[in-house]
């Protein structure tokens, strides 16, 4: 929990109490007990304009600016005659279509008005317009190519490797043996599944100046696509709602044209703290945006911007800077002391429950039962900032909860606000971010339109995605939370295949591949013939191509279909049927096929005639005959909790369910349908959020990826087994196949971690005496390991602490958490016992890096420190026996102590943690270690390690007396 200072500027004349709730005058909070016709007409007018008859239709992308001049080329026939193939038959039809399409440049350079002089200065900026909006920078051959030669080679030295393992088996230690070979096997599977898919890793560079040039020109009206963003919150105790009003107001202030941007906040957990303290922010927004705006603030969210440690007066020349700072920062410090106060109040929740300012009781105070909410806070008309610019549109949306329906949890939440963004705003693009991930570079949107608005390579972007990156992680990173090497070594490598997965945060998505729609075919170019082909052979070619133009001439484009839905006059009545999207001739054939076309639609889609229609929207947009109450109207029926019943959703349409981890099935599926995405890496960090610092809060957050990864691993949509004969290529398939397989991967690594103990307390080992050539195979394979890792780093930029604090956590989270996984994986599917997760706690405490210390009890820690201890007791105990069997026993020793020695160096930032400060180790620990101790202690005395061991002939008494 966030608890921000009481501390006040001069001039500050707030008193600290908490003021009655308002939010917007006049603006009703609309839920699915109060139909639109209860709302007096006077307030229909307070809805925001962007839901009826302001907005206009969003035409599809142009590939460049019409309005740009442009100089027509003479034609050389030496050159431009044999590039189009003289002679050829369609060459006529070639240079018809140049000649027209140069004349009507030309027209429209001359309609301008433009001069000479004029259209001379402006050839290169069209020629810059005209260029790709962002480019794929493959890794230098020096770099990548010693990279691949060490994969390889490393695979022939596993090879050998293997055969000398199977070959020479230990006959006194079979069973150890046949474990360690066991696990070893599995160890290189794993390793081949991660390793792959990283052998075409790329980089990519954004020309935003190109992206201004060609659709946000100045003094002309912005032609960038509209984005609806879509920030997730469930319990505010533990997501703080000064967190999320952080991300807000990160969003509202977002370098992108005002009438483009949207936002959406989902409150799952119908909060009467979270919707209050929406609301403040709405009204701290009319401040805060335009000072971040005028002046060019980064980061734009207020928490982070006044915490920066620089110089903030660095590029800042406009005099009265540090007086409107000083102002803002007081302003936010009292912002946040209203936030606090409503967190104060809602910690005593009334026995009768929470009341709005008009005496009506708050529609969520039975959580498992409320309706769906939906209130508008700002919109084009609907707020101002203090400078009276428009601010973009904030909506709060709780959706319907009912006993007896599954909700799906975040995936409902999610596809729930896909719908009601379709029904008021629609825009063709969406980025969700949690609660706790705020907007870091303003112009993050603007990166990822390079690719979804670039005209040859957008069309088969299905979302592009950011890495995560953390605020609040102290400097050596003790847990991996930043997770650099799956962020900047295997997402690198995925982008070069078909894209990276779905991490669940900070990405941006086109629509219509969240509809579950196949991605656009590559259209192959025209067959060229030549007189030399038989004639029979050139009429069979053309009888091809007729059929091929005779079927494609009669099925016309979907989305041509809803051309009529915008040509309507605004005072017309709405157009819901969706017979009316058909532009057939009438009659009664016609009739009936838009009929089935309908109920198809609406068994996919669900029954809101609304919403179907606005699927069909290629380019977004919001149908102009309809009526802003009615949109509010349809809005709340889409967020019913029965919606979705007997429909696609959660099946082949937005979020999939079946997973804790929807993210990875959501990607996988729009992969499946053929749909590349894009991996997006900015040089200032998009976006920024919390991770857990302690260990329980680490390991629980695992826990859950894990688990997630186990229900997929046993359902239908299993990378093993689905979507065989799609989009789905095969080295993308490995990466999901690795995300799904890893947490099994803990079953052998808990007894690898076992043995070197067990070696060193029985005298036995898992190879036998190792000769020359042995020897040689395993020191090939421990240098292909470092090679591998070493190479990696260097074209990635890894450092070598965070590689290695990646490999210690792996080691960490699979002898606990994947452990546990898997467990609760299998009882889940075998004996049907769901586990459920409680939210990562995102707000820490004033002290920089305190939870980094906090001790929070789990059983996921047993496993961990039970390896600990034992393979301690080990090392002790082979030491021991040693000493006692004289210098011959020190040369087997080594391998056993360098085995155990590799795993307590693997836990050492478990034990660092489990310790915590000094002089606070806690009790339960100390009563663990204690147990453990003992069992093993009479393990170690049943073994007597202090006696030495006499390999030679047994003496049998002979029963004389000697003396």
């Amino acid at each position: 929990m966030l608890h921000a200072h009481m501390s006040y500027g001069r001039g500050a004349d707030f008193d600290g109490v908490p003021q009655p709730f308002q939010p917007i005058p006049n603006v009703p909070l609309l839920t699915n007990g109060q139909m639109v016709d209860d709302i007096p007409p006077e307030q229909h007018a307070l809805v925001p304009s962007f839901m009826g008859g302001g907005g206009k239709r969003i035409h599809p992308l142009p590939y460049a600016d019409p309005n740009l001049p442009v100089q027509p080329r003479s034609m050389d026939p030496s050159k431009d005659l044999a590039a189009y193939g003289y002679g050829s038959v369609a060459w006529k039809e070639r240079m018809e279509s140049w000649k027209q399409k140069q004349e009507r440049m030309h027209q429209t350079r001359n309609d301008g008005g433009g001069n000479d002089d004029g259209d001379d200065a402006d050839l290169p900026l069209m020629d810059e317009a005209r260029q790709p909006l962002s480019r794929k920078i493959p890794l230098p051959s020096s770099q990548i190519n010693p990279y691949r030669m060490i994969i390889i080679i490393r695979l022939v030295v596993l090879g050998f490797f293997f055969h000398y393992r199977v070959m020479h088996p230990v006959p006194d230690a079979f069973a150890l043996w046949l474990i360690s070979v066991i696990c070893e096997i599995w160890f290189a599977m794993s390793w081949i599944l991660d390793q792959f898919p990283k052998w075409f890793p790329i980089e990519r560079e954004t020309y935003l100046d190109r992206l201004t040039l060609r659709f946000d020109k100045e003094g002309l009206p912005s032609l960038l696509a509209p984005v609806d963003f879509f920030v997730s919150t469930v319990d505010p105790m533990k997501e703080p709602p000064l967190v999320t009003a952080n991300t807000v107001l990160s969003i509202l202030a977002v370098d992108y044209p005002v009438d483009k941007v949207s936002c959406y906040v989902s409150d799952d957990g119908a909060a009467m703290l979270t919707f209050e303290a929406l609301s403040e922010t709405s009204e701290f927004a009319k401040k805060w945006v335009p000072f971040c705006k005028k002046y060019s603030i980064e980061p734009r969210a207020p928490e982070w911007y006044f915490q920066l440690k620089i110089d903030y007066l660095r590029d800042k020349v406009a005099p009265n800077f540090v007086r409107e700072r000083r102002a803002m920062k007081r302003e936010y410090e009292e912002f946040k002391v209203r936030i606090n106060a409503l967190v104060a109040k809602a910690q005593k929740v009334p026995e009768e429950g929470w009341t709005m300012q008009d005496g009506t009781p708050w529609p969520g105070n039975n959580v498992r039962d409320h309706p769906g909410m939906i209130q508008v806070f700002l919109g084009q008309s609907g707020g101002h900032d203090v400078e009276g610019n428009e601010l973009p549109r904030l909506v709060y949306v709780s959706r319907e909860k009912r006993p007896g329906y599954n909700h799906h949890k975040k995936a409902g939440a999610m596809n729930a606000l896909v719908r009601v963004s379709a029904v008021l705003t629609n825009a063709p693009y969406m980025l969700n971010l949690d609660c706790d991930h705020y907007i870091n570079n303003s112009k993050a949107i603007k990166e990822a339109m390079c690719f979804m608005m670039d005209p040859l390579l957008g069309k088969k972007v299905c979302y592009v995605q950011f890495p995560q990156r953390f605020d609040g992680i102290d400097r050596h990173d003790r847990y991996a939370n930043r997770n650099v090497v799956f962020f900047d070594i295997n997402m690198k490598g995925l982008d070069g295949i078909q894209g990276p997965i779905y991490v669940g945060t900070g990405c941006v998505f086109r629509r219509q591949a969240l509809y579950g729609y196949d991605a656009p075919k590559t259209k192959k170019p025209p067959s060229r013939t030549c007189n030399c082909w038989p004639k029979w052979c050139i009429c069979c070619c053309c009888f091809g191509n007729r059929k091929t133009k005779k079927k494609t001439k009669t099925s016309k484009p979907k989305f041509e279909k809803i051309k009529k839905l915008f040509k309507k006059k605004e005072n017309q009545a709405p157009a819901y049927a969706l017979g009316e999207i058909d532009e057939a001739a009438p009659g009664a054939e016609n009739e009936k096929a838009s009929i089935v076309n309908q109920q198809k639609l609406e068994k996919k889609f669900g029954q809101s005639s609304v919403f179907v229609a606005s699927t069909l929207l290629e380019y977004g947009g919001i149908l102009k005959s309809a009526s802003p109450a009615s949109l509010l109207k349809e809005a709340i029926h889409v967020i019913g909790c029965g919606y979705e019943d007997k429909t696609d959703w959660g099946k082949d349409i937005g979020w999939i369910y079946g997973s804790v981890t929807e993210d990875i099935l959501t990607g996988f599926k729009m992969h499946c349908h053929g749909w590349r995405s894009i991996y997006c890496i900015p040089k200032r960090a998009a976006f920024k959020g919390s991770a857990p610092l302690n260990l329980s809060d680490r390991l629980h957050q695992v826990l859950r990826w894990a688990l997630g990864s186990i229900e997929i691993f046993f359902s239908n949509h299993c990378p093993l087994w689905y979507g065989y004969g799609g989009g789905l290529k095969f080295l993308e398939r490995f990466s999901y196949i690795n995300s799904i397989v890893y947490p099994w991967t803990s079953i052998p690594l808990l007894a690898y971690c076992t043995l070197p103990a067990i070696c060193l307390l029985t005298g036995k080992f898992i190879t036998p005496e190792l000769g020359n050539v042995a020897s040689l195979w395993f020191m090939s394979l421990f240098i292909c390991i470092f090679a591998t890792g070493i190479l990696e780093m260097r074209w990635s930029g890894v450092g070598i602490d965070d590689w290695w604090r990646n490999e210690q956590f792996w080691v960490i989270g699979g002898v606990s958490s994947h452990l546990f996984a898997v467990f609760q994986g299998l009882l889940k599917v075998i004996a049907g016992i769901d586990t459920s997760f409680t939210v990562t706690s995102k707000g820490g405490d004033d002290e920089e890096f305190s939870e980094l210390y906090t001790f929070k009890w789990t059983t996921l820690l047993i496993p961990p420190t039970t390896l600990l201890l034992l393979n301690f007791i080990g090392v002790v105990a082979g030491v021991s026996n040693a000493i006692n069997n004289g210098y011959e026993s020190w040369g087997p020793l080594f391998g056993k102590l360098f085995f155990a020695f590799w795993v307590i160096v693997h836990l050492y930032p478990f034990l660092k943690g489990l310790v915590g400060r000094q002089n606070r180790t806690p009790t339960i620990v100390i009563v663990w270690s204690i147990l453990l101790a003992s069992i093993f202690s009479l393990l170690w005395v049943r073994i007597d390690p202090f006696l030495a061991k006499n390999d030679g002939p047994l003496l049998e008494e002979c029963g004389l007396d000697c003396n």
